[in-house]
Formats: C-alpha cells, structure tokens, sequence
C-alpha cells in the first residue's frame, strides 16, 4: 500500500467525491489511475481518501491511499492530472491501512477577509467554541455531533486565518464556525450568542448560523502517527509553480476588481 499526499485548487471543482455528472477531484484521481493501468477502469485495490471537501474546498494535504505499483512516484502520478491537482509526496503504509479511519487529527485553514472585524472578539467567540462540545447548531448532520476542536486565530493584513483541529468533523462544521466567528467579530452578534449555539437547544430560523463560502478553506494538513511522507522534489516544484501562477492571475483578478471599484467611486 502507498499513501499520497494530494494538493488541489478546489474552485473548478464540485468538491472531492465522486458524484454524477458533476466534476470532482477523486474524478481526476481514479481517471488519471485509469490511464496509468493503475486501476483499469477500477478503484484500486484497498484505496480510500482522508475526507471529503466541499465544492470549493482546496487542499494541500488531502490524502489518498491504495496498492499502487513501485513506479508510480507523486511524479508520475501528476503525468495524467490536471494542473490543478497535484501529488508531491508518498509513503509506504502497512496493507491494513485505512487513509480515513487511521487519521487521527485533520486541520483546516480559513482565510477570512476581515478588514472592519475585532480582532479579539473573534479570538473570544473561538476560545468559547473550543473544546470538546455538541456542535449540533453548526452542522446539518444528525448524529456524531460531539467533537473537541481544537483553535487558532492570527492576523495577516486585511485576513483573520482561522486554525480548526480535530479528529474528524461533522459536516458543515468548519465553515459554520467561522460564519459565527466572522458575525461576532463584526459585531452582528453578541458574544453570548457563541453560549446560546452550544446549547442543547436547537436554533432556528434566522438564529440559525450559515456556512462561510467554502473557497477560502484549505485542508493543510491530515495526521497519521507513524507514517513518513517523503517528498518528490519535482513534484513539489511542479505544484509549487502550478500555485504561483494561479496566486498570480489572481492577484492580478483583484487588482481589475479594484480598479473597477475605485472608477465607481
């Protein structure tokens, strides 16, 4: 068995898993396979993937997992993928391995463009939402709502980056969280808000908390006790210039935005 660490730009996606008529990256991933007679129209043996992100949802360290031949490196992997997907380190793992279940903390990186919000009650609503609780309001899901995340909140320029670590996360619950966050620190809530959501009351209605959009959210990293990634140089430059070019048309995309803003002023 061999573990790969994938990284992608989820915006031309309708999130990881496969779905009909629709484009998702684990598409690309088993097509690509497929094309390498890795698969032969097949899942792979023994394969499976560290989560599932939502459309939109990028990553640098999704994580897939299968019996794959000695020559298939994160190098030769990319040879069938889109630019927009990229392999760019690999393990061996036990064949008992599971990329899902053997996961033991997966982080989630937010980068919320927040130049009006206060710094530290966005820093208190995340403290009063860390910690094992029943995150029952912020998530559709009906069952496996107790989770102990773990938080983190730092300042870059006009971004909050929020930190979320946990085990495993029920859905919805990254993106809710920083839509409470986000509502708190501009003041649209109260802080108390933060006690009312972690009752064992249901919200509804418009006391209900909406997912932020779901393409500043990056999945940075999957933890698997044990298990050393070995990075493929070439494959990290390959990803790495693939992201520069992509950071750079679109900075150039906001600088358009600007300049059409500042001409409506």
């Amino acid at each position: 068995m061999r573990a790969y660490r994938i990284a992608y730009d989820g915006r031309p996606f309708h999130g990881f898993q496969r779905q009909p008529d629709v484009r998702t990256v684990e598409d690309e991933l088993l097509a690509a396979l497929s094309r390498l007679g890795v698969a032969d129209q097949r899942v792979p043996e023994g394969y499976a993937a560290a989560g599932r992100t939502d459309a939109g949802v990028s990553a640098l360290a999704q994580t897939v997992a299968f019996e794959a031949p000695d020559w298939l490196s994160p190098a030769a992997f990319n040879s069938e993928l889109p630019a927009s997907v990229r392999a760019w380190a690999s393990a061996n793992v036990p064949a008992s391995f599971h990329a899902q279940y053997d996961a033991t903390e997966r982080r989630y990186t937010y980068h919320l463009h927040a130049p009006d919000a206060d710094d530290e009650r966005a820093r208190a609503a995340l403290t009063a939402l860390s910690g094992e609780q029943d995150f029952h309001n912020l998530t559709p899901d009906d069952e496996g709502t107790v989770r102990e995340l773990s938080t983190h909140l730092s300042r870059d320029g006009e971004f909050l980056v929020v930190a979320l670590t946990a085990g495993g996360f029920c859905r919805q619950l990254v993106r809710r969280v920083v839509g409470l966050v986000a509502e708190i620190a501009r003041g649209q809530r109260d802080l108390s808000f933060a006690d009312r959501v972690r009752s064992t009351e249901s919200l509804e209605g418009p006391d209900g908390v909406a997912p932020a959009p779901a393409h500043p959210l990056v999945l940075t990293d999957v933890l698997y006790p044990g298990v050393e990634f070995a990075v493929d140089a070439d494959a990290r430059e390959s990803a790495r210039e693939v992201f520069a070019d992509l950071r750079a048309t679109r900075a150039a995309g906001a600088r358009v935005a600007g300049t059409i803003r500042d001409g409506l002023a």
